[in-house]
């Protein structure tokens, strides 16, 4: 009886720290949610601006991803192409975040320093996954002093 108890017991905790895991894949959804939030509080978006803005900046997205695909060997062409879009949409964000092209300019840093701020996350997750506890802090480097230099201590 009490190794059937333990038995259930043991099958009951291994299956709920299996399950607890959870998957390691990245959540886009998440992440889309997040630059969304990121965007709408550096440009101060009001509600009436977000409901016009979000549609525009959703086509530009896709239209940077889908250059991103079809020039994924051709660095050089690909900045090219992401520089036509933004030319072609910089009038549309001054459109609608009120003919301001102070604005309009800082969705492209702000947008930057999104993406920035995203690949730092994952590396610093990359780099404590892989035994880092933490990777922001620099160790400094042990000084080697050869024993030939070293000093005896007093006694």
């Amino acid at each position: 009886m009490k190794k059937n108890f333990t038995f259930i017991l043991f099958l009951t905790f291994h299956s709920y720290f299996c399950f607890s895991q959870g998957s390691n894949t990245w959540d886009t959804g998440k992440a889309e949610t997040i630059r969304k939030a990121y965007i709408t509080r550096e440009l101060n978006l009001s509600p009436k601006e977000s409901e016009e803005f979000w549609p525009v900046y959703n086509n530009y997205t896709k239209e940077i991803k889908q250059a991103r695909q079809q020039y994924a060997n051709d660095e050089v062409a690909f900045e090219e192409k992401v520089v036509e879009i933004r030319k072609r949409y910089k009038p549309n964000f001054q459109k609608v975040l009120g003919d301001n092209p102070q604005r309009a300019n800082k969705l492209f840093t702000a947008d930057k320093a999104y993406r920035d701020k995203l690949r730092q996350e994952l590396v610093n997750r990359q780099q404590v996954k892989k035994g880092m506890q933490n990777p922001q802090v620099k160790r400094p480097i042990k000084r080697q002093i050869p024993k030939a230099i070293k000093r005896k201590p007093p006694r």
